[in-house]
């Protein structure tokens, strides 16, 4: 009797990569729903109790142009990492010393309260050209003197500069401002309502972190796909080996990489700056550790996954404020990280390493 390819038993393979197909997709999934349960649950308890979502999109816009600084700020930690494969831990100080620089050039350039519309805005446009060169300085300085000679030590060695760098940048910004929270003028007059649209505030503060945050986005993805500078970037993100040998410096490249993560936490700075009025030498800490983590959840390497991720941690911790209460909210932050991590250990939109492709 004849034996057909169809009669013939599955190979161990084709089953193991079956049963494996089918656990990516039950986790895909169980994470997207899990990413859905905050949202859709207290939209059914908005419906319920008061028969529209108004409520909820506020949450959602408010989150969405507050996780846009998230969003500056992680794009730093994962262009370094995807470029030399580096947790800069000082990152978030440079975002910090971005607030202060801003905040300086404020007195410096006389913006109070009583400055006209135009004055104000051609006053900001210069202040934050100014903390982004500042900020971008200074994390090249920081790649020259603490990174680059480390470059061939073992990992652990410029993990523990990197930290000491954040502590020294800490203490300069204590140094500047004391260590009490410092109050700054409402330049934008950030809480007003500029317009309401089906029942959704749209706040000067809103409008102007997400005004500030997509240009600068699209500019930065549009130079790294398009640019030869950006195909070096990735060339040397890839293998730095390889791309030597095609005549890329890869140290310029390396410093230019800094540069450009510098330069968003400078405008991150400057956004936060204008947004919260209050600035301190501690929010650098915090912020450094939302936007590592907004990275991580999207994708370490990934600039897409880090955008998406600090929007959606900023959903997250405006839901969690307003509803539950903000001492829940780094718990909860969290604990979407590590049902993230859970379910899927690459991140939301993937990996882009040397070992992940």
């Amino acid at each position: 009797m004849a034996i057909t390819e169809a009669s013939l038993p599955a190979s161990p393979s084709a089953k193991h990569r079956a049963s494996g197909s089918v656990r990516e997709s039950a986790s895909k999934y169980a994470l997207y729903a899990s990413l859905a349960a905050l949202p859709v649950y207290y939209g059914i308890q908005d419906l319920s109790k008061d028969g529209n979502l108004a409520r909820l999109g506020n949450n959602i816009f408010q989150g969405l142009s507050n996780g846009s600084i998230w969003a500056l700020i992680a794009l730093g930690y994962t262009l370094v990492y995807g470029i030399i494969e580096l947790i800069n831990f000082a990152h978030g100080d440079v975002f910090m010393l971005g607030s202060f620089v801003s905040a300086g050039l404020w007195g410096t350039l006389g913006l109070t309260l009583a400055t006209g519309p135009l004055g104000l805005v051609l006053g900001l446009l210069a202040t934050l050209v100014v903390a982004m060169v500042a900020c971008g300085s200074l994390n090249v300085m920081i790649e020259k003197v603490a990174y680059r000679p480390l470059r061939n030590a073992p990992k652990l060695a410029p993990l523990i500069t990197a930290v000491g760098f954040s502590f020294i940048l800490q203490n300069v910004g204590l140094l500047w401002l004391g260590g009490s929270p410092a109050g700054l003028p409402d330049l934008i007059r950030a809480q007003e309502t500029v317009v309401t649209l089906l029942g959704i505030r749209v706040q000067r503060a809103d409008l102007l972190a997400l005004l500030v945050t997509i240009p600068l986005v699209v500019a930065m993805v549009t130079f790294i796909i398009k640019s030869r500078l950006g195909k070096a970037m990735r060339a040397t993100a890839q293998d730095p080996d390889a791309a030597r040998l095609q005549g890329i410096n890869v140290d310029t490249t390396i410093s230019l990489t800094f540069l450009i993560g510098g330069m968003l936490a400078g405008a991150a700075g400057l956004i936060y700056a204008l947004y919260q009025t209050t600035i301190w030498f501690f929010q650098g800490f915090q912020a450094g550790l939302i936007a590592f983590t907004a990275a991580v959840m999207g994708g370490i390497g990934n600039l897409q996954g880090a955008v998406l991720g600090g929007l959606i941690i900023g959903i997250i911790q405006q839901i969690s404020d307003n509803r539950i209460g903000t001492q829940w909210t780094p718990a909860i932050v969290f604990a979407y990280l590590v049902l993230v991590m859970v379910f899927r250990p690459q991140g939301l939109v993937g990996e882009q390493t040397r070992e992940a492709g």
